[in-house]
Formats: structure tokens, C-alpha cells, sequence
């Protein structure tokens, strides 16, 4: 997989994606005027002027300024911790926090992408080229640097306004593919959880029957987040410490959710269990494909660097296990718009989804061929879905 992989992304490397450096210019004029408003907001709650950007004078306006509760904040080298954890839990209390969480994260995104985009546009092409990693990520998921385009957000406004500015070539559209639940998916096939694979073979909301099994006395939609939280949370090794920290209840319900949980899909449990023992056994875990990640600190005489690896032991093989699937599609892809010579190409990956450019009088035959290549791509006990949107933008089409 990995060596053709290799020239695959060397072509989209190449290809590039075309960006719309106007639109980032306005855009960076607004985000300033709105950082210098958050930043007179933030001054005025703490009482006075200070660097919003010094740890220290952050740690003083919060907690001895502010009076603000110290109990439970993770105390470093150089002090109380400011990081967005501790502010997300002290913006219950006090509105500055928040406005702290805001104004870092425009800021983060005016610095990372808004201004540093239209510098790295090449002369000669007008697009912006990413550098793809196969060897960063240690469970194979491939990773981009220069710019890093996989981490824009796409929950919040800014986030899509910045996807915005990806745009087609002219006389082109852009296409996504996304595997819908794509780790739920492999871990009922890797589980072989008949309960999962039923809700998967059936078409069912996943998340909605987890909430009528697990959280069924709850409203329908609050039932529905939990389940959501529960659901990825298991694939990633999620406790109840952490669980009732997602879930915003006690440590004795976020216990009960999970057993409910486990006793519901029981296969989870045993592939859980089955996982960490083999890696324990044989100090490795494996994917679908057979790529190996060693995991030494499952033998650890420390109690927390032994859980932190029986959580990603017991991720690796569902999240590996996705990766492999994603690259061995790209292949298959790739020799497909070859042979159909529609001029579509790939341009960019991000985990589950592939970003295409195909001009406008082929587009329904290319997402046609991307569709069966990636939902054919392995013989699951369950079927994969693609989600596929055609548009203008990156924008659009998410």
C-alpha cells in the first residue's frame, strides 16, 4: 500500500488546491477588528490591561486577580495550567474565560491560515501545495504540514468561513467523499458484534439505537449526544473519568453508561479485552492490512503509562484500520480516473475524507467512480458508505 501510495500523493502534491486570496485579505482585515473588540471585552472583565498571550499574567488575573477556584487545575512546572481545559471549566463561573478560548482560537486561525495562506499561494501555479506524511502518524494515518490543511476546523463559523476560500479551478468543481463512521464501522467488523453489525446492515441511526439501549429514558436528542460521546468514546478508550466529564454527570452514572453500554454489545467488550491481551502477549497490535504499532509500555510498572497504552492499543487497530482502507481506495482511485480519462484528480486527504477537483462535464461520472471504489475497497461484515458533496468551495461541499 505505502510504496504506490507514495506516488499518488506526489500528484497531489503537484496538483495543489486553487485559493481565493481576496476573499482571505477581507477576511483578515474583520478578524483583526473583531480580535482588537475581544481583547478590550477581556481587558474590561479582568479589570486592566495585560498580554492575553503570557501564561503568567493570565495565571494571575484568573486566580488571583479573579479569585477564580484552583481546586482540580494541573499544577506544571511553572504553575497552574491556563490550557483550554481549565478555562472550558472555569467558564462556567466567570464569562473572561471564555472570551481567553475565543480569542485564541481566532487568533490561532488568523496567524496559521488567514495570513500565512496568500504567502504560500506558488507563482507559477496560483494554488497552494501541501506536504503529505505517511510515516508521522504511529496508527498510518497520513498527516499534512506546510500548510497542515487537515486541521481547520469544521465545527465553528470561522472554520468554514477559512474552507471558504478553497475554490475550484474555472470550469471546475470540487468533490468530497467522506466514509460515513468509517471507525464505528471497522469495530463492529473487528468486534464482530452481531448488535453493531445488525444497526450498520440495516441502515439504522447508530447513535439514535445506542441512545434507546443505553440512555433511553433521556429525551431523544440528549440521548442521541450522549450515545454520540459514548460511542466514539469506546473506540478510543474513553473511561468514566472522562466520560463524565463528556457527559456532564456523575462518575457513578458515566460507570453504569458504560457497563449499559458493554452489556448491550458485548463483542466491544471481548475485542477490547482480546485486543490488549494479545498486545500485552505478542507486544503489538495490528490492522486490517497487518500494520504493526509496539506498544513496550504495555508491560510498564506504572499504572497511568500502562492505561495510556491499553487505550491506544485498543484505537489503533479501528483508526489503522480506517487509514489502510482510505490509502488502499486512493490507489484505486487513482487508476480509475486514469483509465476513464474524465481530467478529474485528487487533491487533498483528510482522514476520512478525499477532496477531488473534476471539471464540470464529468463530475457525475467521477463521483460515481469514487463512490464504488471506496464503499468496494475491503469486504467488511458491514457495509461502508460514502457521503458525496459537489460544490465551488471546500466550503460547499462539507
Amino acid at each position: 500500500v505505502e510504496s504506490p501510495l507514495a506516488d499518488v500523493l506526489g500528484e497531489m502534491e503537484l496538483a495543489g488546491i486553487a485559493v481565493d486570496v481576496d476573499t482571505l485579505g477581507r477576511m483578515s482585515t474583520e478578524f483583526a477588528g473583531t480580535l482588537d473588540r475581544l481583547m478590550g471585552e477581556i481587558h474590561g472583565l479582568a479589570g486592566a490591561p495585560f498580554n492575553i498571550g503570557s501564561p503568567p499574567q493570565l495565571r494571575e488575573v484568573l486566580f488571583e486577580r479573579l479569585k477564580l477556584p484552583t481546586k482540580g487545575v494541573r499544577k506544571g512546572k511553572t504553575g497552574l495550567s491556563t490550557d483550554a481545559d481549565v478555562l472550558a471549566k472555569l467558564a462556567a463561573l466567570h464569562p473572561l474565560p471564555q472570551k481567553i478560548l475565543d480569542w485564541r482560537q481566532l487568533s490561532k486561525l488568523k496567524s496559521t491560515y488567514i495570513d500565512a495562506l496568500p504567502a504560500l499561494v506558488d507563482a507559477n501555479t496560483g494554488r497552494v501545495h501541501t506536504s503529505f506524511n505517511q510515516t508521522v502518524a504511529a496508527t498510518g494515518r497520513l498527516s499534512s504540514s506546510d500548510p497542515n490543511l487537515q486541521n481547520i476546523p469544521i465545527r465553528t463559523e470561522a472554520g468554514r468561513r477559512i474552507r471558504a476560500a478553497f475554490v475550484a479551478a474555472t470550469g471546475c468543481q470540487l468533490i468530497s467523499a467522506d466514509y460515513s463512521q468509517i471507525e464505528l464501522r471497522v469495530l463492529a467488523h473487528l468486534a464482530d458484534d452481531a448488535a453493531l453489525q445488525s444497526a450498520f446492515r440495516a441502515d439504522e441511526d447508530i447513535h439514535a439505537r445506542t441512545a434507546a439501549e443505553v440512555f433511553g429514558s433521556l429525551p431523544a436528542a440528549e440521548g442521541r449526544r450522549m450515545a454520540k460521546v459514548i460511542n466514539y468514546g469506546i473506540v478510543y478508550g474513553m473511561g468514566p473519568a472522562r466520560a463524565a466529564r463528556e457527559l456532564g454527570c456523575s462518575m457513578a452514572e458515566a460507570e453504569r453508561y458504560i457497563a449499559d453500554y458493554f452489556a448491550r454489545y458485548a463483542g466491544v467488550k471481548r475485542y477490547i479485552d482480546s485486543t490488549i491481551a494479545a498486545g500485552r502477549a505478542q507486544g503489538y497490535v495490528t490492522t486490517l492490512l497487518g500494520r504493526r504499532r509496539y506498544f513496550p509500555e504495555l508491560a510498564s510498572p506504572d499504572a497511568g503509562v500502562r492505561q495510556f497504552a491499553e487505550r491506544a492499543a485498543t484505537n489503533t487497530p479501528i483508526q489503522g484500520s480506517a487509514a489502510d482502507l482510505i490509502k488502499l481506495a486512493m490507489l484505486v482511485i487513482r487508476q480509475r480516473l486514469a483509465t476513464a480519462g474524465t481530467g478529474a484528480r485528487m487533491l487533498l486527504q483528510v482522514h476520512d475524507e478525499l477532496v477531488l477537483e473534476a471539471p464540470v462535464a464529468t463530475t457525475e461520472t467521477t463521483v460515481a467512480t469514487v463512490r464504488e471504489a471506496m464503499e468496494g475497497v475491503w469486504p467488511l461484515t458491514v457495509p461502508l458508505r460514502v457521503d458525496v458533496r459537489v460544490g465551488a468551495s471546500w466550503a460547499e461541499i462539507h
